[in-house]
């Protein structure tokens, strides 16, 4: 069965193509009244009626092309005008941590417990003190730590925290306690303790070097113009 689409409207065909059947035809007259198909013109989607849906091969095939999203080459018109209020949070964009406009702080690390001292330069080397934290981008300040040989620990750390670094050749492991680093390079135990409360990776690599620690009370960052690390934490300074 194959119906002809393109007409808008359904056409019957001319009182001679009916006489012209009615001699080709053997048939009965009943057979003999009815219309041929290839004579029929529908319209380009269908003959709809309450009751029934007429549709050709071809059209279906058509409609299931159009139909189908991979076929669809026009992007669709927007369902709202305006601005979007769903999508409203922020991120901070390169204007917002300039490392021209960035704090500097400053802390003398005398008598101050390292584990507490370590803890809160770190969350402000990351930014957590200010309400823009975002945790993958730099939005902390530099902080500066002098008089690192003067920072205390609590209990029998001085004597039993061990500090272990390898030259990379068989045997080459080199271990010693919190004393005897504190002596060679004291600025070595802040900076371990600060970079293991850093973020791995690059960004952690990044954010390790706003952190400057100096051994006695000077430091050639005058010029920053830092102001005093804030601290909260009551039982920072160690009790003697």
């Amino acid at each position: 069965m194959s119906l002809l689409c393109g007409s808008p409207s359904v056409t019957f065909p001319s009182s001679s193509s009916f006489s012209h059947h009615k001699n080709s035809t053997s048939k009965s007259s009943f057979l003999s009244s009815q219309l041929p198909l290839s004579n029929l013109s529908l319209s380009s989607s269908s003959i709809r009626s309450p009751s029934f849906i007429v549709h050709s091969q071809q059209e279906t095939s058509i409609v299931a092309e159009e139909e189908d999203p991979r076929f669809i080459c026009v992007e669709p018109e927007p369902r709202f005008q305006g601005p979007d209020i769903w999508n409203t949070t922020w991120y901070p964009k390169a204007s917002d941590h300039v490392n021209t406009e960035k704090t500097w702080y400053i802390v003398d690390a005398t008598d101050k417990i390292l584990g507490r001292l370590a803890s809160t330069i770190a969350n402000h080397i990351r930014g957590k003190n200010l309400v823009t934290y975002t945790p993958s981008v730099d939005m902390g300040s530099f902080v500066i730590v002098i008089n690192a040989e003067k920072v205390a620990v609590s209990g029998k750390k001085r004597t039993q925290k061990l500090y272990r670094r390898h030259s990379g050749r068989p045997g080459g492991m080199t271990v010693e306690t919190f004393d005897q680093l504190q002596n060679r390079i004291p600025e070595r135990i802040i900076e371990h303790a600060v970079r293991g409360m850093l973020p791995k990776g690059r960004l952690g690599r990044t954010l390790f070097t706003r952190l400057k620690v100096y051994s006695g009370p000077d430091h050639p960052h005058e010029a920053q113009q830092p102001i005093d690390l804030p601290i909260r934490d009551k039982r920072i300074q160690l009790q003697r």
